[in-house]
């Protein structure tokens, strides 16, 4: 299964996240034509190859015009929900700038749906954020069974000129992400901004844990560059892409994690809302989000929300349902979930491939789910209907075709 371990400890930004995941393989196309599909003034980014303290780098140059358009929160969420991202990377995107959002409104003080932008809104910190989302599809690092692990955080010291004028270093937004996140921070003599608000974000939304690397073996290695060059330490952030090592005596079973389920029952909202807020749900991190029909308070018909989420996004999800529903509470209780190990390879299908996600079970092949957008992209592509592409997929998508396949498929 794959990791990702990340190197913070001489600062992170949004930029130079970027930059060390293109630089461990990420496709720049790709980057490009997912920003390409923002509704927003057009943005570039281009990599070039630097030197940083002696040690070379990639530095990602991402240009956006000057604008007078302001974005909140909502604003930039519509356009991550209209630029037709991968489903993880949108939901990824959106988690980060959710957990931006809420710092921000801590440090100001007010709700966050009043809080004014500088750096959520700004096209340079959007194009970051959905940058870093699509790389990190992109390399199939977003999947529930991918091990993501940061170490710890340097954060800086020193003041930065900022729109509110001069702030300490590290900032109160930095500060807010990481303790709300739990995050390690690290000693460093560098008396500069050594971690942003949107690297922090960035950083927080992808930790599945904190610390050393895990154990595997590694597989591909990202340098991202800041600016500046200092004579104190190299401006850089790491990435160490990998395959895991399994634990002795685990075997290749399922992984084990403890959630949190928020269920509310609901007799008295239209139903034609449950979609979309399921699906926003989804994107502000949820593991799982689905409505049960149930018959309610005077046998009035009703539906019985339910969502499981980490510990960390509880708050989040618990205020999403209280702002997009008529319920007046809701019921929270921890559950374990165990789930298999998986991976994503490409199917060839006539002139087409298709993704599909597999799930493992002692090392063996027991499930395999293609992407249906992507069987009707290849339906279309090879001019047959969605049904023979399905049929054909399942064919090749059985436990032992899978396994004897190797000629058509690779990693995705």
């Amino acid at each position: 299964m794959r990791t990702l371990w990340i190197d913070p400890g001489q600062g992170c930004a949004g930029d130079m996240l970027l930059a060390a995941l293109l630089d461990a393989g990420a496709s720049l196309d790709v980057v490009r034509a997912g920003l390409a599909g923002l509704r927003v003034e057009p943005v570039t980014v281009d990599p070039v190859q630097v030197r940083r303290h002696g040690l070379r780098a990639t530095y990602a140059q991402v240009q956006a015009p000057e604008t007078e358009t302001e974005r909140h929160l909502s604003d930039v969420l519509a356009v991550i929900g209209k630029a037709g991202l991968p489903h993880e990377a949108a939901a990824f995107a959106t988690a980060a700038f959710q957990r931006l959002a809420e710092a921000e409104a801590r440090v100001h003080g007010v709700g966050i749906e009043r809080i004014h932008f500088h750096e959520v809104g700004a096209l340079d910190a959007i194009a970051d954020v959905v940058g870093c989302a699509l790389a990190l599809h992109d390399l199939d690092l977003l999947g529930d069974g991918v091990t993501r692990v940061v170490g710890p955080i340097a954060l800086g010291s020193g003041t930065v000129r900022a729109a509110h004028g001069l702030i300490p270093v590290p900032v109160p937004a930095v500060l807010e992400l990481v303790t709300a996140a739990g995050a390690p921070v690290a000693e460093h003599p560098g008396r500069m901004e050594l971690c942003t608000p949107t690297g922090a974000a960035l950083l927080a939304a992808l930790a599945t844990a904190w610390g050393p690397p895990p154990a595997g073996t590694p597989v591909a290695v990202g340098v991202g560059a800041g600016t500046r060059d200092p004579e104190t330490h190299p401006n850089v952030v790491r990435v160490v892409i990998g395959t895991a090592t399994a634990a002795a005596g685990a075997g290749d079973g399922w992984l084990d994690a403890e959630l949190h389920r928020v269920d509310a029952t609901v007799d008295d909202l239209d139903p034609r809302v449950w979609p979309t807020l399921l699906d926003h749900l989804r994107g502000v991190g949820a593991a799982d989000a689905w409505c049960t029909a149930a018959l309610g308070h005077k046998g009035r018909p009703a539906h019985v929300l339910s969502v499981l989420t980490d510990a960390e996004r509880l708050d989040t999800v618990c205020r999403v349902v209280f702002e997009h529903t008529t319920t007046l509470g809701v019921r929270v209780s921890r559950v374990e979930r165990r789930s298999l190990r998986r991976d994503r390879v490409r199917v060839r299908v006539g002139a087409a491939e298709v993704g599909v996600k597999r799930g493992f079970l002692d090392g063996r092949v027991v499930t395999a789910q293609p992407e249906y957008d992507e069987v009707v992209a290849a339906a279309q592509l090879n001019g047959v209907p969605v049904t023979h592409v399905l049929a054909a997929l399942q064919g090749l998508a059985t436990v032992r075709g899978i396994d004897g396949l190797d000629q058509a498929l690779r990693p995705e």
